[in-house]
């Protein structure tokens, strides 16, 4: 994105007409909660069993002296953002970015619309990122701000006594999307991308993890705490239709013969996402994977809805392994690669031909990729970061409001249910899953809808 962000107060940029609907950040506070995994999930070659959730209250003022208060919270995915550094080592990292985030944000003093001050202060967050570690990736920024980030819209919504997805028409949002993205959006208001009301539905991809046991004869020891511990059993509990398959990306063989087996198993499924989070070494592979699964199991073939993130997130650094051979077969997507514009085009050079929006990435990013991803008519989905409770609201709403988007992946419920029970009596739809999907119809109220 271009940081062009004239907002009244930001230092070193242009101030812009003062607004009556804009705000500022009076007190924003972080605080973290743990959670142990009923069992563990496997992806990317490393099981995760547990979770550290990162949660922020913020409070808002208006020019005339009005106040609310906003709330969100974000699973720390440090395993997926961070690979490459020891667990402890990275959320450590994560957790004091996330006080210097709070000061950051704290201190700024900006007004604006909440996306115009995260997109001023996103370069502020990013400093602070490489001053606590070097090393730290933007992924793992953007997954530490992004409940900031949701806090100020959530605010923001409540203050104004709406949805938060019915601020971003003109009346609102002061510039047009050239401002934050580029000049193909001359004039297109963020609005025309998003939908006012929610989807009354979204299917949910049920995940199947890569030490996930698929029938009873998989299982080496059971959880024994009365939720299904096998895939027929949580399709029969849950009606699934949608399934998303973790697989390793290193072992051709096993790769393929776990698509059948689930395939086998999910006899009802409708569709399948295919994961390989970034472990494929090449295109080769995805296009053998591909053509090897449509001759041995045209089925499952034919449920492929899409491939995830096959090979390494960081596409610059191998250009020629371009996807357009393999996108002719199935749609494929970015998911880790996603931390900007600049990051959507190239992958849409290099061949992909969708994106996976994430709420851990902050609701400023998923929307504004939302509207470019439309624009360039790729293939939409919206995906977990084992996103529980309010999290899981967040995510939803983003499924909700996108039009297009294939499904949501809520994956909270099969490995942390612990986290989510505070929130199930409040909100049985999101929580409670039915024929196979997410009832999202509830997401009406001010805010992003998380009381």
């Amino acid at each position: 994105m271009t940081r062009r962000g004239l907002i009244a107060g930001a230092p070193g940029l242009l101030l812009a007409a003062q607004r009556s609907t804009e705000i500022r950040v009076v007190e924003i506070l972080p605080r973290f909660e743990d959670f142990r995994y009923r069992a563990p999930y496997k992806f990317g070659g490393k099981e995760v069993d547990r979770v550290t959730l990162l949660n922020v209250d913020c409070v808002v003022e208006s020019r005339d002296g009005k106040r609310a208060k906003g709330f969100a919270a974000m699973s720390m995915g440090n395993v997926w953002a961070w690979p490459s550094r020891p667990y402890d080592e990275t959320l450590d990292a994560m957790k004091k970015l996330a006080g210097a985030i709070a000061r950051v944000t704290g201190d700024s003093k900006l007004w604006g619309h909440p996306i115009d001050i995260n997109v001023a202060l996103e370069p502020e967050y990013l400093r602070a990122a490489r001053a606590i570690n070097a090393a730290m990736p933007k992924l793992a920024m953007l997954v530490t701000a992004s409940p900031f980030d949701a806090a100020i819209h959530d605010a923001y919504g409540k203050l104004h006594s709406r949805s938060s997805w019915h601020t971003y028409g003109p009346d609102f949002l002061q510039h047009d999307l050239a401002h934050y993205l580029n000049a193909d959006h001359k004039g297109e208001r963020l609005d025309r991308y998003v939908l006012r009301d929610p989807k009354p539905r979204i299917s949910v991809f049920h995940s199947v993890g890569a030490s996930d046991p698929i029938l009873a004869a998989d299982i080496k020891q059971r959880v024994g705490d009365g939720l299904p511990e096998t895939l027929p059993e949580w399709i029969a509990r849950d009606r699934i239709t949608h399934v998303k398959i973790k697989l390793n990306g290193d072992d051709l063989k096993w790769d393929i013969e776990r698509v059948i087996a689930v395939d086998a198993a999910a006899d009802s499924a409708k569709a399948y996402c295919v994961d390989f989070n970034e472990r494929c070494p090449n295109v080769a592979y995805v296009l053998e994977f591909v053509r090897t699964i449509r001759q041995r199991a045209p089925r499952a073939f034919d449920r492929i809805l899409y491939i995830e993130q096959p090979t390494a997130r960081d596409l610059k650094a191998d250009r020629a392994n371009v996807m357009h051979e393999a996108a002719k077969l199935k749609p494929v997507v970015i998911d880790e690669s996603l931390t900007d514009l600049e990051s959507l085009l190239l992958a849409r050079e290099m061949g992909y031909s969708g994106v996976a929006l994430k709420a851990c990435k902050g609701q400023t990013q998923a929307v504004l990729m939302a509207a470019a991803a439309q624009k360039h008519k790729m293939f939409l989905c919206v995906q977990d970061l084992t996103c529980p409770g309010a999290a899981l609201i967040h995510s939803a709403g983003l499924a909700a409001h996108i039009p297009g988007v294939a499904g949501i992946e809520a994956n909270a419920r099969q490995y942390v249910p612990a986290a989510n029970a505070p929130w199930a009596n409040r909100f049985p739809g999101i929580f409670k899953i039915i024929d196979g999907t997410l009832h999202t119809d509830t997401l009406t109220g001010p805010g992003l809808g998380i009381p």
